[in-house]
């Protein structure tokens, strides 16, 4: 009986769960942007290699409909062939303003809050957009940043991203969590309590804001320095917004040990950075826990019967009209295994507090920092 309670408990929170994420997904959408100001912008795009599609990531932001913006990249070496994309696109769009910064070796574990904090210091404007090299973005980027950051009482915002896989199999189970299980997640934490947080992809913050926290300085030992980054602008009084910008997360093709070592340390890196909604993301995945409901008290059948049905509707919500994602509506059949795969690696999340990243092994605290084994 305690069982069968449990199960019960946890499949009906799964499916008020999968209730909310409709209702916030269409809550996000009724949001409308408004006149857009010319508001300067210095967009920072650290770098590593030459990464797949490369170059048509980065023309994305060479093609902004947008008057006043330079473009900063940052490299670890000069030799890095990541130089050659951008001088490339340099040359083919003489009118942005691009600079290139050598960075070295950085002195702390998160190299990439390391070349933000050189960028920064060498921006020419207070508005930045920090951006990931494996970011596409849609050509209103800016604009619709411009327009969001005309409140003054606004200090930081964050895209939701439609994730675009690689030409793996894992891959393509990845992007389908994210663009139906992860962004619901984020819908409803934005609808139940605001955003205090940021999601890393592509952040839009004002120096003034990252100043007032301590800079990038504060951020050098977090794993995850999105989210904190976020957490401190909202504790700091800012407003933080999920931006009514849509971009394009392109997450490569590995190979399954890959993509599962790469989940992993989200998973735990999550873990530490919140917690409780870490454990909350069980209501996350209903599947499993309506799956074993099933099993076990056969009786209860239309109790997971419903829970399975809204979390095909709450997938839709996020994917089909927030993301407008094709891949979703191409796949949709393979959610059930990426479920119970998403199920069993956050399992696994609970387990263990070191992580390998870029080829070395850290050691995760319980604030969410880490550092180099």
């Amino acid at each position: 009986m305690a069982l069968t309670a449990a199960l019960l408990a946890i499949v009906a929170g799964s499916i008020v769960y999968s209730l909310l994420t409709i209702i916030a997904a269409r809550q996000y959408l009724s949001v409308h942007v408004g006149q857009v100001p010319d508001l300067p912008m210095s967009v920072l795009k650290p770098l590593s290699g030459a990464e797949d599609q490369l170059e048509q990531n980065l023309r994305t932001f060479f093609t902004q409909q947008y008057q006043t913006y330079e473009i900063l990249f940052a490299v670890r070496d000069p030799s890095d062939p990541a130089v050659a994309v951008v001088e490339k696109l340099r040359i083919e769009y003489p009118a942005i303003p691009v600079r290139l910064i050598v960075t070295g070796e950085p002195p702390y574990p998160n190299a990439k809050v390391y070349s933000l904090d050189l960028m920064k210091s060498a921006a020419l404007h207070d508005l930045l957009v920090m951006s990931d090299s494996d970011i596409r973005a849609t050509p209103g980027m800016l604009a619709t940043f411009a327009a969001e950051f005309a409140d003054p009482q606004v200090g930081l915002a964050t895209c939701p991203y439609r994730a675009v896989p690689g030409s793996s199999f894992w891959s393509t189970l990845e992007a389908l969590g994210m663009n139906t299980q992860f962004l619901g997640g984020v819908l409803v934490a934005r609808m139940l309590e605001g955003m205090k947080f940021a999601l890393g992809p592509t952040i839009a913050a004002r120096k003034s804001v990252l100043d007032e926290m301590g800079g990038f300085d504060r951020l050098k030992d977090y794993l995850a320095e999105d989210f904190v980054m976020g957490k401190f602008a909202a504790e700091l009084g800012h407003r933080v917004l999920l931006s009514s910008n849509i971009i394009e997360h392109h997450i490569g093709g590995h190979d399954f040990a890959t993509n599962l070592k790469h989940r992993l340390r989200w998973a735990r890196s999550t873990r530490r950075s919140r917690p409780s909604g870490y454990v909350g993301e069980l209501f996350t995945m209903p599947l499993p826990p309506a799956l074993l409901l099933w099993a076990w008290a056969p009786s209860l059948w239309p109790v997971p019967a419903l829970a399975i049905l809204m979390r095909a509707c709450s997938a839709w919500a996020c994917a089909g009209w927030v993301l407008r994602d094709p891949l979703t509506a191409r796949r949709w059949w393979l959610l059930p295994l990426q479920d119970l795969l998403a199920f069993a690696i956050w399992l696994a999340g609970f387990f263990g507090n070191h992580i390998v990243w870029r080829g070395h092994r850290y050691a995760l605290h319980p604030d969410g920092r880490f550092e180099r084994v």
